[in-house]
């Protein structure tokens, strides 16, 4: 029997400079799995697209689709709103499913109030999810997925339990990201005058950041990994398919595993010995796990830069954010890779707990003595997810305040369906603070970034490339 046809959407991500750099993975693979299974997939992709309204009118006047299932990040919230009220406004009687990272994030963070039997910021924006559809996936949307298509399920499918979850067994065996459902070739990005794309090779990571997201998420932390073999078979599939000589590795830290690490570097040269390609490869290391075996293998398996979220300067904020590595490590990994001939962009951020005009000096100092290669200077976010929002406490109407060693950060309570200016900012258009401190306005904050980011890129005479994607998809 022909099973129904679902359209899986991925929202625009307006607050990003280009939006078409990297693809959404992850509503692909559920995009493969549902294909695997004998179900009819639309995927309607808004990335870049401005008029989205307009869009889905015209999509639902020529299909007869009932099922929407939408991912989503925090900033993209906006636009999902835009999106659901659209296709409600186009069709009646639709089911709609929501999943992706701020679903899983919510979901964690309301779990945690739930069990402190408070009903907080968390509790109050999963209650605004439930408004929006009918369905809420949570963790690992492959196999959940299945549960939210039924024909008369509503509510929550809860997804990110350790039990639920995803292994890296699992991962081996499910298709690649349904790539042949969204326009392949009006991705632009290009690594070495190479054109990428982006692949991701493990899930999760074990360390607790403060300002990340994911946190409390078990499918979030715990690390799931594909065999080296799954991972290379994909790079080739990659190649052939598209002729694609340039890979994104979007893992939050590939170094997490380093024996592993290596091996999969080794195996990525040996692939380009047996196609006769050369590839160009990017992606984000852990500093205080790197060393100079590891940058030796990068640079033969086609490495010339890595992206490292080396955050601060200051040893006061690194230990405040939980960062688990000092300066003087961040400043050997620089060192690592500067002598394997890898060029280093250093991913750094300022508005933590405690944050002063001192300690972002402090920056300061260690970029003009490093000297990476390259480097990215955003305020910080908070959002569901991260320490600085989930263990955040009302302090007066409009703020909370996270507390970490008796210093302190304020953040400005946001309308996640409505507002997404928080996010990174734009350097162009200037940036926003929502956080602050004792020490520092959040207009402050913004000047210093300001004067930092110009001041070092004098000094080392960097100039600012606005057309890199990775300033606003780094995963700092």
């Amino acid at each position: 029997m022909k099973k129904e046809r679902i359209c899986l959407v991925i929202p625009p991500s307006v607050f990003l400079l280009d939006e078409r750099v990297f693809m959404s993975l992850g509503i692909l693979k559920v995009a493969a799995v549902l294909e695997n299974s004998g179900y009819d997939i639309d995927v309607l992709d808004l990335s870049g697209i401005e008029n989205i309204e307009k869009v889905i009118e015209n999509y639902i006047k020529l299909s007869n689709v009932l099922v929407f299932g939408l991912t989503a990040t925090t900033p993209q919230m906006p636009a999902v709103n835009r999106i659901v009220s659209a296709i409600r406004q186009e069709r009646n009687g639709v089911k709609i499913i929501i999943g992706g990272p701020h679903v899983t994030l919510v979901n964690a963070a309301r779990k945690k109030e739930e069990e402190k039997h408070i009903g907080g910021r968390a509790t109050k924006a999963f209650s605004d999810l439930e408004k929006m559809a009918e369905v809420i996936v949570a963790g690992d949307g492959e196999e959940a997925i299945f549960e939210a298509l039924k024909p008369d399920f509503k509510g929550l499918v809860d997804y990110d339990i350790p039990e639920l979850m995803l292994s890296g067994t699992k991962l081996n065996g499910q298709p690649f990201p349904a790539r042949h459902l969204v326009d392949v070739g009006s991705y632009r990005y290009f690594i070495d005058g190479e054109r990428a794309l982006n692949l991701i090779a493990q899930l999760g990571c074990p360390y607790a950041c403060g300002f990340c997201g994911g946190r409390k998420s078990p499918s979030f932390r715990r690390i799931r990994t594909r065999s080296v073999e799954n991972i290379i078979q994909e790079i080739e599939f990659i190649h052939k398919t598209y002729g694609i000589k340039g890979f994104m590795f979007y893992d939050d830290e590939l170094n997490v595993n380093p024996k592993m690490f290596v091996q999969l570097m080794n195996s990525i040269s040996d692939l380009q010995e047996k196609l006769g390609v050369e590839f160009r490869l990017r992606g984000f290391v852990r500093a205080n796990l790197f060393n100079a075996e590891q940058a030796k293998a990068m640079h033969r398996a086609g490495f010339r830069w890595l992206l490292v979220g080396f955050e601060s300067g200051s040893e006061k904020m690194l230990l405040n954010m939980n960062k688990r590595s000092t300066a003087i490590q961040n400043s050997i990994c620089v060192e690592a890779a500067r002598n394997a001939g890898l060029k280093v962009k250093a991913l750094m951020s300022i508005g933590h707990p405690g944050e002063s005009e001192k300690t972002i000096m402090e920056s300061h100092k260690w970029l003009l003595n490093a000297r990476p290669d390259d480097f990215d200077l955003t305020v910080i976010t908070v959002y569901p997810g991260t320490a600085y929002y989930d263990e955040a406490v009302w302090c007066r109407p409009g703020v909370w305040v996270y507390t970490f060693n008796n210093d302190r950060l304020y953040s400005l309570e946001v309308d996640y369906l409505k507002v997404a200016d928080y996010y990174k900012g734009n350097p162009e258009g200037g940036y926003k603070s929502y956080v602050y401190t004792d020490y520092l306005t959040a207009e402050k904050i913004v000047e210093l970034r300001d004067f930092l980011e110009k001041d070092v890129r004098g000094e080392l005479k960097i100039q600012f490339n606005k057309s890199d994607p990775a300033r606003h998809y780094d995963h700092s």
